[in-house]
């Protein structure tokens, strides 16, 4: 999906009232609510990477209504191949995912590959 694929799919796992937390201070940092947010925040990680974004899945822990995943993302970002490493937190509503938080594990170097976006 962030490589430029549909994000209908990623959508239909997402309750309505989805919040997905984001932290740093670049344009991707925030707290967004609901579909057309999450939607927009999805665009603009696709747009800064160009959609070359892809995520390498690691361990993973799901207990209840909560899983906590680690991920490393590499994209090519302003001509530069650059990689980062998560741990992602998600609780869940039944089947859907109701609310995510990104935890970069170096923020600045987060905020460094995602800290612009290109020029339109």
């Amino acid at each position: 999906m962030y490589a430029g694929g549909s994000i209908d799919g990623v959508i239909e796992m997402l309750t309505e009232d989805i919040v997905w937390h984001v932290p740093g201070a670049g344009p991707i940092a925030g707290d967004h609510r609901g579909h057309d947010d999450v939607i927009e925040y999805f665009r603009i990680r696709r747009r800064i990477a160009d959609n070359s974004m892809r995520l390498h899945p690691g361990e993973m822990l799901a207990e209840d209504d909560l899983v906590v995943q680690r991920v490393d993302g590499t994209a090519e970002v302003g001509g530069e191949s650059v990689g980062w490493r998560t741990v992602g937190v998600y609780r869940l509503e039944g089947d859907r995912i109701a609310e995510v938080w990104l935890v970069p594990l170096d923020l600045q170097k987060f905020d460094r590959v995602w800290g612009r976006l290109p020029k339109s």
